[in-house]
């Protein structure tokens, strides 16, 4: 449910084994993808230097979060790990990210230097361990790098030919001599030695540029002049709680049934376990509940949130707590707790979770207003203040207060939460977390996730970006953006590139369409094109992205002044006829099933941090892609998806596309195959190609590469 001061028009700016891509540089083979570490080894030569920079600085190390909280990953995720490294001189140096597993594990690995001027070094590990990691950097002066080098430089100029040779026969019979080296290995540095006695500058040379010699240093390295960082940690957390296709439905709608006097009843967990197949038919992995506690009668909310309501309207969800009970009982209406893990069990068995929603308020009527009115704000005259939001009131919800009796309410808080979690729910999207204190955030979610670490929370957080941003810095697992209100070709380019870059250490988004509060003026008046296109982009762009009942069908009817739906489902029952929908060939739903399919199939739309904006020369035309290299696929073949969006929903665009093909390894100019996954077409592109996209018909393309033609 959010709030009427949210500033929506505030701009928010890798599986398997330890796997790591790391691309040499210099005198080093060409880039390559690996998927085993390096070798631990150690020595007098390896130790850190004590002093504050070390003697080879380091900083600005990433993964990061703000604050000192740990930064976050999944399991399965690609985490690039970064760091800046320099020395003064002309030496060459090499740089590790030395990883500690939350079993003990640790594992080293070669990071490679970006080349750009930067001094940036980067490796790209798929984290596959759920729990605490630890890692650190260290540099150190690469002597074979630095001797290849020198001597390519001086043999082009004609100058110490001999004493590079001497120097190099020096290195490898020195690396020769470790006998923590394969016999094969120290077989070929004898040989190179041997070759460099009394060596000519071609023999030299060859020597120096020799990708094979060089991979051998590469997995172990001669070092001299070594620093490290501080260790730092990352918390990987389940894939669900960062993957996932969200659907959001009121089980008292799914079921619900008019009687003959012309009211309606409400369905109840039976009827709403009736309607999961048809939500997993569609591909989607996570159930959200809105409140299914009892709700309210004093200024009980109306249809189109009226006060005047009738004895048979139901009220707002989340007007929490009746004389029936408060956050830890099930609305009567809707059956007994034993109904709803029924309801929960159904869901498991095929392939769905159940999320329920952590609204932490309370009607007048809740059990806690007689039994801790400690935990309210009393008025000068003795009431309890009500929530508001100016202009908007909530007559019929106590807001609480967290600083009169802060133990006592994390208490009652912590008990709730984990009553749900002994009732097999694991994941709450919180309501509003941006109007409670961070620091109690801080304490819920670390005592949660510390008896159950598969716990995940969800924060609708439609708020200014510090404190969205904060929310999830300490802890909240995923977090609803501003998402619903970038629409245009510009604002989407800066909106996803920052989720994929600036906060992707810690935040992760959920790319929610829209919601019961919210009906952008994009689809009401986008039409059925609308429709197609923000789903597209939301299912593609994030591993997460969420619907809320009714989308399928594009209701797209605003309650006049608002922005949400009129007949808004909060506050009435909802009667839809979702398959006769589909059978007329009037639903997205086979639309939404396709997207999950091709998500479901495609392992780079199940990242964040791999996005990359292209360019087009129509403001109209989106361009990104989403990239995962073969060493991180279970099938060890690179997998990429080129998403081409109108976004405008009212016209047909056509265009010149311009793609960076060394994203996915093509250079410039070659040709490569594409296979449209929403129209099966399949075009030979290069990185300069035409495009024509008609927003009445498929809008988008959802291009696979499948080859280089």
């Amino acid at each position: 449910m959010t709030s009427a001061s949210d500033d929506r028009f505030s701009r928010a700016p890798r599986r398997g084994t330890f796997r790591d891509v790391a691309a040499r540089s210099g005198t080093h083979p060409a880039p390559f993808r690996s998927r085993s570490e390096i070798p631990l080894r150690s020595g007098p030569d390896t130790a850190a230097s004590d002093t504050r920079t070390g003697r080879i600085p380091l900083t600005e190390p990433r993964p990061i979060a703000p604050d000192g909280f740990a930064p976050k990953g999944f399991v399965g995720e690609v985490v690039p790990f970064t760091v800046v490294a320099f020395r003064e001189g002309h030496d060459r140096i090499g740089v590790h990210v030395r990883l500690t597993a939350p079993d003990g594990t640790v594992s080293l690995h070669r990071l490679a230097p970006l080349a750009d001027g930067t001094d940036r070094w980067t490796a790209e590990i798929a984290l596959d361990a759920q729990g605490t990691w630890h890692y650190r950097f260290e540099a150190f002066t690469d002597d074979h790098a630095t001797w290849a080098h020198a001597a390519t430089v001086k043999i082009a100029a004609g100058v110490d030919i001999e004493l590079s040779a001497a120097l190099g026969r020096e290195l490898f019979t020195r690396a020769a001599e470790d006998t923590s080296r394969p016999r094969a290995e120290r077989t070929a540095l004898v040989h190179a030695a041997t070759r460099l006695q009394d060596a000519d500058a071609a023999t030299t040379a060859e020597i120096a540029v020799d990708p094979a010699l060089a991979e051998i240093f590469a997995r172990r390295p001669i070092m001299s002049l070594s620093s490290q960082t501080a260790s730092y940690a990352i918390v990987v957390e389940r894939t669900t709680a960062a993957v996932g296709a969200w659907y959001e439905f009121f089980p008292r709608s799914e079921g619900a049934r008019r009687l003959k006097d012309g009211t309606l009843r409400s369905g109840t967990f039976r009827t709403a376990a009736k309607s999961l197949p048809r939500v997993a038919d569609m591909g989607f992995d996570v159930l959200y509940l809105p409140p299914i506690h009892p709700i309210g009668r004093t200024h009980r909310k109306g249809p189109n949130n009226t006060l005047d309501a009738g004895p048979a309207d139901p009220g707002s969800p989340w007007a929490i707590g009746a004389a029936e009970g408060g956050h830890d009982a099930v609305h009567p209406d809707l059956g007994a707790l034993a109904d709803f893990r029924f309801f929960v069990r159904e869901a498991r068995k095929i392939g769905i979770e159940v999320a329920i929603d952590l609204a932490l308020q309370a009607s007048p009527d809740h059990p806690w207003v007689a039994e801790h009115p400690e935990w309210f704000t009393a008025l000068p005259d003795g009431t309890i203040a009500y929530a508001e939001n100016p202009p908007k009131k909530y007559q019929d919800i106590y807001p609480l207060n967290f600083d009169r009796d802060p133990e006592g309410l994390r208490a009652e808080i912590l008990r709730i939460v984990m009553h749900w979690i002994a009732q097999d729910v694991k994941i709450f999207r919180v309501d509003n977390p941006h109007t409670k204190p961070l620091q109690f955030w801080e304490w819920l979610i670390a005592a949660v996730t510390a008896a159950e670490p598969d716990a995940v929370f969800l924060a609708e957080a439609f708020t200014r970006p510090a404190p969205l941003r904060a929310l999830a810095a300490v802890g909240f697992q995923q977090s609803y953006t501003y998402f619903t209100w970038r629409n245009t070709k510009r604002e989407l380019e800066e909106f996803l590139s920052a989720l994929a870059t600036e906060t992707a250490d810690y935040l992760r988004p959920n790319l929610f369409v829209n919601t019961p509060d919210i009906l952008t003026e994009y689809l009401q008046f986008g039409g059925r094109a609308a429709y197609k296109i923000r789903a597209a982009i939301a299912a593609t762009a994030a591993p997460t992205y969420g619907v809320y009942a009714g989308y399928e069908l594009f209701e797209n009817v605003a309650r006049p002044g608002s922005e949400e739906n009129i007949d808004n489902e909060k506050y009435e029952y909802k009667i839809r006829d979702f398959a006769g929908s589909e059978a007329a060939g009037d639903s997205l739903a086979p639309y939404l099933r396709r997207l999950n399919e091709i998500r479901r199939a495609h392992p780079a739309l199940r990242q964040l941090r791999n996005l990359a904006v292209h360019w087009s020369d129509d403001d109209g035309i989106l361009v990104y892609s989403k990239h995962l290299d073969g060493a991180f696929t279970d099938t060890g073949a690179s997998d990429t998806v080129i998403v081409v969006a109108n976004v405008d929903p009212h016209s047909v665009h056509e265009t010149t596309v311009h793609l960076d093909t060394r994203v996915w390894g093509v250079e410039p100019g070659d040709a490569f195959e594409v296979e449209d996954l929403i129209s099966g077409a399949v075009w030979t592109w290069t990185d300069h190609d035409y495009v024509r996209l008609d927003a009445f018909s498929e809008p988008v393309h959802i291009l696979h590469v499948r080859s280089r033609a």
